[in-house]
């Protein structure tokens, strides 16, 4: 399957309550060949429970519990379905204090997530501490731009994953934040960071002109934007091309559809992002017509 165009299209707006507010674009896309449904998380940091009822800013949402209700019934609507996590799964509540991690990969293996990167926060029971919970975790880690020669880490995470819905191919790869001066030393040993936006262009010209992957998709750590110069995703969107969606953590950013940003050749990336502690759940469409053009449609969802 060949990639002809990308058109971008956000005509639901808002923070859905559910499922049901999620429609079909226009007519046009009801005819669509392909529809690939990514679903995303971001900085759950722990949260396994919903928020208290007398909450001040998020009462009674949130919760595993909740998140697998929602996420099977969007299963069952679109079985060509990926569920990713943008990094800091760990650190937030007593959860990880008592289990170290255990119960947070656990839980995210009984909703079957396909894949996750991994955050500053992740690595806060240090490398060792991160190594001895992925047992738990039936899904993949992935990221592109740490290099973990050297520490126990080696081989246990990937560069990319391909994964194949309905016969799209669609290549996901992850992009950590800096840890220097974030995490100390001592937890992240002899991982080496790398430039985020030249490991971007290498992984990108590997999924797209070697694997020929139909989607490409970003696990971003990095955060969404910054006053300064440090690179966040907007600026990786810009920086970049050939990324079709950026799914987007670390600035606990709350965007109720994806902001879409032109890349360094023109083309349009979706940059998404659904805030923390799992209060929203972010869903992207994708639909592939008979020619081959893809269109999308996004929203976050409240739990």
């Amino acid at each position: 399957m060949k990639r002809k165009t990308f058109i971008q299209n956000t005509t639901a707006a808002g923070i859905l309550t559910g499922i049901g507010g999620l429609g079909l674009l226009s007519s046009s896309f009801k005819t669509a060949r392909k529809h690939i449904t990514i679903l995303h998380t971001n900085d759950v940091h722990s949260h396994i429970q919903p928020f208290p009822v007398d909450d001040a800013k998020y009462p009674n949402l949130g919760g595993v519990s909740r998140r697998y209700t929602l996420i099977e019934s969007i299963r069952k609507e679109n079985p060509n379905t990926l569920l990713l996590d943008a990094g800091d799964i760990f650190q937030g509540t007593p959860f990880f204090n008592f289990y170290g991690g255990e119960l947070e990969f656990k839980l995210m293996s009984k909703l079957k997530y396909d894949a996750a990167t991994l955050g500053n926060h992740d690595f806060d029971n240090g490398i060792d501490g991160l190594n001895a919970q992925l047992p738990h975790a039936n899904f993949s880690f992935i990221s592109s731009n740490y290099n973990f020669t050297n520490t126990v880490l080696d081989g246990k995470v990937k560069d990319y994953q391909i994964f194949t819905k309905d016969g799209v191919k669609i290549g996901v790869f992850g992009l950590g934040i800096e840890l220097d001066g974030l995490v100390s030393k001592k937890n992240y040993k002899e991982t080496k960071y790398l430039n985020p936006v030249e490991i971007a262009q290498e992984m990108t010209k590997k999924l797209k002109q070697e694997e020929k992957c139909d989607l490409v998709i970003c696990l971003s750590h990095l955060g969404y934007s910054y006053k300064h110069n440090k690179i966040s995703d907007l600026k990786l969107a810009e920086q970049t091309k050939d990324i079709d969606l950026i799914i987007g953590g670390h600035t606990h950013t709350f965007l109720e559809k994806p902001t879409i940003v032109e890349n360094m050749i023109g083309k349009k990336v979706l940059v998404n992002q659904t805030g923390w502690a799992g209060v929203n759940l972010g869903r992207i469409d994708f639909y592939l017509d008979e020619e081959n053009n893809i269109s999308a449609d996004g929203i976050a969802i409240e739990v």
